[in-house]
């Protein structure tokens, strides 16, 4: 009895100072944080100007109009590959496989274990298969591939987990009213599940837009044209930081960096707000 009464002060006073820990770790992240934002707006803002938003390219005057198109492009493909195969994967694995089967537990090891993979690790396969095996050289259409390779993980468990916490009455009252299993899940489960979705789709473009890594191998660095097709070589926003940083232009790099990291903030931004919007219109206050 002594030994219980003595035992408990300890355990508050461990989950009192666990407690100042975790706010502190808190606090230190978020200072962290807004030095980085402050840092990068308070050096880069000042060098936006419409000709490098939108001009033409010149070694005195660089322009990131080239790197605003190649970023476009590359989320484009990568989002049209990903997407689709990713949602389509995800409901294959809830609805119509035995969740508690090998199979589907070697298929989510294997979409974990990709998903921490480093960007590099894509970057060199999307190299050894498109560059030299395929001998598309750099272009942006192989970059796309690779990005969709490396968000498709990423897209699989977030939808997956969004589906699965799809009440089952759901699916058994749609059921009960006569509606076919594929019915089912596109006008009953999909919707219940779509703020999920489309909140880990947002987040995974806002990867896309920021990954510089994989793009080194596979895209190339041509950073005074705009990719004609995408079977060019081209940059993105991620590359022209690099680019201009290492090439004498280090308020060109701050101030892509302000536009890379307004155009992330935004993302992260539109994902709680889209999230939020498709619930409060099922009526889930949340």
């Amino acid at each position: 009895m002594n030994a219980h009464k003595t035992r408990l002060p300890f355990r508050r006073r461990l989950f009192s100072l666990l407690k100042w820990l975790s706010i502190g770790m808190t606090v230190i992240s978020v200072i962290a944080l807004l030095s980085i934002i402050v840092y990068v707006f308070a050096d880069g803002i000042d060098k936006l100007s419409l000709h490098l938003l939108f001009g033409a390219y010149t070694e005195d005057a660089p322009s990131i109009l080239p790197a605003l198109v190649g970023t476009l492009e590359l989320v484009l493909i990568a989002g049209i590959i990903a997407v689709p195969l990713g949602i389509g994967s995800a409901v294959f694995l809830v609805e119509y496989t035995d969740n508690t089967g090998i199979l589907v537990r070697m298929i989510r090891i294997a979409t974990e274990t990709l998903a921490g993979i480093p960007s590099i690790v894509y970057g060199l396969f999307g190299y050894l298969v498109f560059v030299v095996a395929l001998k598309w050289k750099y272009t942006l259409l192989g970059g796309g591939i690779t990005l969709a390779v490396m968000i498709l993980p990423v897209i699989v468990r977030a939808t997956e987990e969004s589906l699965l916490a799809v009440p089952v009455a759901y699916r058994e009252g749609a059921f009960a009213l006569g509606a076919g299993k594929v019915r089912t899940i596109f006008c009953v489960v999909l919707p219940a599940a779509a703020g999920g979705i489309v909140t880990a789709v947002i987040l995974s473009i806002g990867r896309v837009i920021s990954e510089s890594a994989v793009l080194i191998l596979t895209v190339g660095m041509v950073v005074n044209r705009i990719p004609s097709t995408v079977l060019s070589p081209g940059t993105s926003l991620a590359l022209d930081i690099y680019y201009f940083a290492s090439h004498g232009h280090p308020r060109e790099a701050a101030a892509t960096a302000v536009v890379l990291l307004v155009l992330v903030l935004l993302l992260n931004l539109a994902a709680g707000a889209a999230g939020k919007l498709i619930r409060k219109s099922q009526g889930v206050n949340k």
